[in-house]
Formats: structure tokens, C-alpha cells, sequence
């Protein structure tokens, strides 16, 4: 039973890098580290993915982010940027979900977005 967990595990890395790290799911995810800024006045950070969710911050204009994940919220069409903002203002650092156009990793807005999973 290990062995066909470890046999799916690999065979769903490999299918991750084949695609340049985009998994399809009810929310399309990517995982991918790197580092960008906040391209918006201000972007609200939220907990989960969904225009619903709780703020647990806000992050603003030329705020460093460090992100690792990108989810699209099919009932929304929306995507969004996971990662780890650290704001110039007060140092503090939050950590959460934030919309794509504001925090994207080509420090552009508005962002190339990635295609729409179907």
C-alpha cells in the first residue's frame, strides 16, 4: 500500500513539472517559490481563496511578497497568489491569499495570468 502512495506521489510530481507546476483541482493550484511586490494601492489578504474569506490583513503598494502557491477559484474566476507579505510600513509580516492582479510574479499590473483549468 506505501508503495502505490509513493508510485502516485511521483507520478503527480512528474505530471507537476511536466506542466510547468500547474495542478488542476476544484481550485487550480501551482506551487512555485519566489519574490515579488504589491503592484495595487492596497490588496486585502485573505484566509482561504474566495472573495468571501476573512481579511487577515492588507497589503500595500511596493510591500515585498514571497509566495508559494496560485489558486483559481472557478465560481469567482479569480485567481490568487499564497504567500507571505512583509509590509515596509511596520515590518509585520502576513500570510495568506491575495488577488492575482496585485500580487503576481511578473511585478506588472495588470498580470499575465495563467490559463483557466478546465
Amino acid at each position: 500500500m506505501i508503495t502505490r502512495h509513493r508510485a502516485l506521489a511521483a507520478a503527480s510530481l512528474g505530471l507537476a513539472v511536466t506542466a510547468g507546476g500547474l495542478v488542476t483541482a476544484t481550485t487550480a493550484q501551482a506551487y512555485d517559490t519566489g519574490k515579488t511586490t504589491i503592484s495595487c494601492s492596497a490588496v486585502k489578504i485573505r484566509k482561504a481563496p474566495s472573495k468571501t474569506s476573512a481579511v487577515v490583513g492588507i497589503g500595500y503598494r511596493s510591500d515585498k511578497v514571497v509566495y508559494d502557491q496560485w489558486a483559481y477559484k472557478k465560481a469567482e474566476r479569480t485567481w490568487y497568489t499564497r504567500g507571505t507579505v512583509t509590509r515596509k510600513s511596520d515590518g509585520k509580516k502576513v500570510r495568506g491569499y491575495m488577488i492575482y492582479n496585485c500580487a503576481n510574479p511578473y511585478q506588472t499590473n495588470p498580470a499575465p495570468k495563467p490559463s483557466i483549468p478546465k
